[in-house]
């Protein structure tokens, strides 16, 4: 078999489904930043200010050590076009957002807020959450205090530490969207 069709027919399969894992691995100098191996691809990322950790808690900066899945992919469609994913895909309306508040039935899952209402907003005026991947943490069950809203979302310039997601560069989420479907394992640590 020659090389040329051997690789064309490696590309169709890695198209045609997504990858059964990827994994989240912290540096080995740098607990807030760290390494998201898809396939082949190593993408730098960072992550909760209070590194990766086993017991996680609402507010306290680390993002959860585990095996997670994705639920779906929240994008602002008013800023890109939809992206090529396996994934269910919805996009962020002005009045979506997130409830974090441990003590609400709500807790750990998206809202709608009125124009005057607090709380996490997925619109927002910085580039963070252009696209979030939403994954089933503290979903089945939702314990309260466990914490919430733990997303794969797009950094901030400088790579500092999230409050507990993993993020990253645009370009590296695009790539990555294209890899993962609603199966495919997220192992974190």
């Amino acid at each position: 078999m020659d090389n040329s069709r051997f690789s064309d027919t490696y590309r169709k399969i890695k198209r045609d489904r997504p990858l059964d894992s990827i994994r989240v691995n912290a540096a080995a100098n740098n607990p807030c930043r760290g390494w998201l191996i898809a396939g082949l691809h190593a993408i730098p990322v960072a992550l909760g200010r209070g590194g990766i950790i086993a017991n996680k808690r609402e507010g306290d900066g680390g993002t959860p050590k585990g095996t997670f899945r994705p639920r779906r992919l929240w994008w602002r469609a008013d800023r890109t076009p939809r992206p090529q994913t396996f994934l269910t895909v919805r996009a962020i309306r002005p009045d979506d957002a997130w409830c974090e508040d441990p003590s609400s039935r709500h807790y750990n899952r998206p809202v709608k807020l009125g124009r005057d209402d607090g709380g996490d907003r997925l619109m927002r005026d910085d580039h963070l959450y252009d696209f979030i991947i939403e994954i089933d943490h503290n979903t089945k069950p939702r314990i309260a205090g466990r914490g919430s809203a733990v997303f794969l979302h797009l950094a901030r310039p400088n790579f500092s530490p999230t409050a507990g997601c993993v993020s990253m560069t645009k370009a590296a989420m695009l790539h990555l969207l294209r890899q993962i479907g609603p199966g495919t394992k997220i192992i974190i640590g």
